[in-house]
């Protein structure tokens, strides 16, 4: 990865000048309304850190400050032949090519054997019906999102989104059929190893020792 290209932000700010001049409180706007904060994170503070570092690296410019009213004076700029190349070339980068993303999801199911299967179980029951409840909101944001009549093309990280949480929640359900119905390939293997960690600790789960506990962070060590 080229150098500053860990930021989304920074190459949002270029999409926008690649538009037209902006200064930074409409290239926020501008992002707003076009829902991008959904896919790119998004705050005033960061977003001038990143606007004066696009600038340091020569890749955007002033171009005229203008006051309009009383509001304070803000700065315009401009993306310059150099940002062009790099928001070409990035935005390439990130599209023709996969990278390994680490999400929480995928850590916690790496994990989920040290939880016992019941409390798995429950936990992921919990999940689809967050899931569920993501898809009735954004669907109904796209109801309105698509009143107001905006190009497919602004709106198409939306789609991507949905298709990956509707992928998520089948997979889980699949997942929470096979755990019922007990055809899960290591669930009996799962059930004993927990089985036995309550035979020998008195309990499946452990859990972090009183305050007022004498003596008890040895006990609690040995059941991790």
């Amino acid at each position: 990865m080229a150098r500053g290209r860990g930021n989304p932000l920074a190459l949002a700010v270029l999409a926008l000048l690649f538009e037209r001049p902006m200064h930074p409180y409409e290239m926020a706007s501008t992002m707003r309304a076009r829902r991008k904060e959904e896919s790119i994170k998004l705050n005033y503070g960061s977003l001038y850190s990143v606007v004066e570092s696009l600038v340091k690296r020569g890749l955007i410019e002033a171009v005229e400050v203008i006051r309009e009213g009383r509001r304070p004076e803000r700065t315009v700029y401009t993306i310059t032949e150099p940002g062009r190349l790099e928001l070409f070339d990035w935005l390439g980068e990130l599209i023709s090519t996969p990278t390994r993303e680490y999400t929480s999801f995928e850590a916690g199911l790496s994990l989920i054997g040290v939880l016992p299967p019941d409390e798995a179980i429950r936990l992921l029951e919990e999940r689809v019906l967050r899931l569920e409840q993501q898809l009735h909101m954004e669907e109904a944001l796209g109801e309105l999102t698509a009143k107001q009549r905006l190009p497919r093309l602004v709106l198409i990280e939306w789609e991507y989104t949905m298709m990956l949480r509707r992928a998520e929640r089948d997979w889980v359900d699949g997942l929470l059929e096979e755990f019922r119905e007990g055809t899960f390939e290591s669930l009996d293997f799962w059930r004993t190893f927990h089985g036995e960690r309550v035979t020998r600790s008195g309990r499946s789960v452990p859990r972090p020792p009183d305050d007022d506990d004498d003596g008890s962070d040895d006990d609690y060590q040995k059941s991790l």
